[in-house]
């Protein structure tokens, strides 16, 4: 009988029973996971990486430098994990195909919690991480004295993540090396980030197609970047609730630069919603600076610009409830607790965000929690002027009184130490004065133009500081591109054309050509000028 039950079976059906045992075999079957450090199976990482298997966890152990272990990561779907610390990856001198520290072939590659440094080859160009697979994501790391933090290839099928991460002092100080250099890839996410003090070069450059930029703090104290943040091929780019900060000394005026190597992205839609831009340099500066190629009107909406400089250099950008002031009153200006001091032209006083024209929210619902964290954005605080709401947000605050005081190019008189606002509309520049101060676009700059201004003075006094008054710089023609310019004294030299400079300290003269200021703007015709004001 059993013989006949079994000869039943048609041999088809067999044969199917097999693979389906088979199949379920293999899916039953989990990945591995591959320990890193002394007294582990692996001594270091590298060899982890070559025996590694397409899903496998790579635990690297903390609390430990493992020095030149450079290589290749071919296989696709693994974590690379630090754990019981961070481990620190220190190239020493080594590098990897003439690239980098690794360099990440497989696809679908996550690292987590490691620490780089050192990354150098000959061309200059090394990176902590160089990524030419497709899609990666690097989290909760900290890359700092590379020549490049991360560096990827062009792979229109790519999205990079990076979040809760730490750039700093990358950059060979050339100018073509960056705290962090995304390619022509499909998207970037970068978010709860701290990039600061590149050498030279930027504290982000990307040429992806879609770039969100959220809920990062970009600044510097002791490197001299160039951008803050660099979109040189426009795209669909989303910046929201950032701190977007330039040191007084730095290589290029502007902070964020969109479009100024050709607008050869698919989009050209910038929104530049809520974030707090602070400008160290007493002089010059342009928060953002459009290329000329770009053809939609930029976004600009909710931001504190604070310290010198123009909004942007674009004509036609939307300018919405925007808050312009030398001085912005912040919680704590110097250790960038910026949060912002009750101010009725702040707190409440921006616009609805609404979305963008893919769909997309422009409310901010995070903000910057330093060191590379975030916290939560309350939905009451939403029309708070900036990348930070108002401690305390959700309640209105007093309203600000303000007394009308001259029209434009006439004289402000008042008592006392007072803030004075000069503009129109919801379009205002702060400035703190004592007794009196002219109404005039030389004293306050431009808030609106072609439009009339008034001045008026808040109803309480002010305890800030009066700040030193400042004479205009003006710029002389001195050199067509390729010509020398000569001057007396040390002055600052800018190179380029209206809306595209990179400015230099010279003595006497320099030569007037991309060698020596590097080329702010390709395909375009040069000239220099110098400074008014000797240094």
């Amino acid at each position: 009988m059993s013989l006949r039950s079994k000869s039943a079976v048609p041999a088809s059906c067999r044969l199917s029973a097999i693979f389906l045992v088979a199949l379920a075999a293999a899916g039953g079957a989990s990945a591995a996971t591959l320990s890193v450090g002394p007294g582990k199976t692996y001594a270091a990482p590298c060899a982890a990486f070559a025996r590694a298997q397409s899903g496998d966890l790579i635990q690297i152990d903390g609390g430990k430098t493992y020095s030149g272990d450079v290589c290749a990561i071919g296989a696709s779907n693994l974590t690379i994990r630090g754990v019981n610390g961070r481990p620190k990856i220190d190239a020493a001198g080594k590098n990897a195909q003439g690239k980098g520290t690794w360099v990440i072939q497989g696809n679908n590659i996550t690292v987590e919690n490691v620490e780089m440094a050192g990354a150098a080859v000959p061309d200059r160009n090394g990176a902590a991480l160089r990524i030419e697979g497709t899609n990666f994501t690097l989290r909760s790391s900290y890359l700092h004295d590379n020549e490049n933090g991360i560096l990827t290839g062009a792979n229109d099928n790519s999205s990079i993540v990076i979040e809760n991460t730490e750039f700093g002092s990358n950059g060979r100080g050339d100018g073509y090396s960056h705290n962090v250099y995304i390619g022509h890839v499909g998207s970037l996410t970068f978010r709860y980030n701290y990039s600061h003090d590149a050498n030279g070069g930027h504290n982000l450059k990307s040429r992806a197609s879609v770039n969100t930029i959220n809920y990062n703090r970009f600044s510097s104290s002791t490197g001299k970047p160039s951008y803050e943040i660099d979109l040189p091929n426009a795209g669909t780019s989303y910046v929201i609730g950032n701190v977007i900060h330039q040191p007084a000394g730095h290589n290029n005026p502007g902070l964020l630069a969109y479009g100024n190597e050709g607008a050869s992205n698919p989009g050209q839609d910038l929104y530049v919603v809520n974030n707090t831009f602070l400008n160290d340099d007493s002089v010059r500066g342009t928060f953002v600076l459009v290329g000329g190629s770009v053809t939609k009107p930029v976004l600009l909406q909710n931001n504190i610009f604070g310290g010198f400089g123009a909004a942007t250099n674009q004509s036609n950008a939307i300018d919405r409830t925007n808050f312009r002031s030398l001085v912005p009153g912040f919680i704590n200006r110097l250790l960038f607790d910026l949060h912002p001091i009750a101010n009725v032209l702040v707190i409440n006083a921006g616009s609805v965000p609404g979305v963008s024209a893919a769909g997309v929210s422009l409310t901010p619902v995070a903000q910057y929690k330093h060191t590379a964290s975030g916290e939560t954005r309350a939905a009451a605080s939403a029309r708070d002027i900036g990348a930070y709401a108002a401690l305390g947000s959700g309640s209105t605050p007093a309203p600000s009184a303000w007394t009308t005081c001259a029209a434009e190019n006439a004289t402000c008189g008042f008592s006392g130490t007072r803030e004075v606002r000069y503009g129109a509309g919801n379009t205002w520049v702060v400035k703190v004065f004592t007794n009196n101060v002219q109404c005039s676009n030389a004293v306050f700059g431009d808030p609106i133009e072609g439009t009339v201004k008034t001045c008026s003075y808040s109803a309480t006094t002010s305890s800030a500081p009066t700040p030193a008054p400042t004479t205009p710089v003006t710029w002389t023609a001195c050199a067509a591109e390729n010509g020398t310019c000569s001057f007396t004294g040390t002055r600052d030299v800018r190179y380029g054309v209206p809306g595209a400079y990179a400015t230099k300290a010279f003595t006497t003269r320099t030569a007037c050509t991309n060698a020596v200021f590097g080329d702010p703007i390709e395909g375009t015709v040069k000239s220099c000028s110098y400074s008014s004001q000797a240094r």
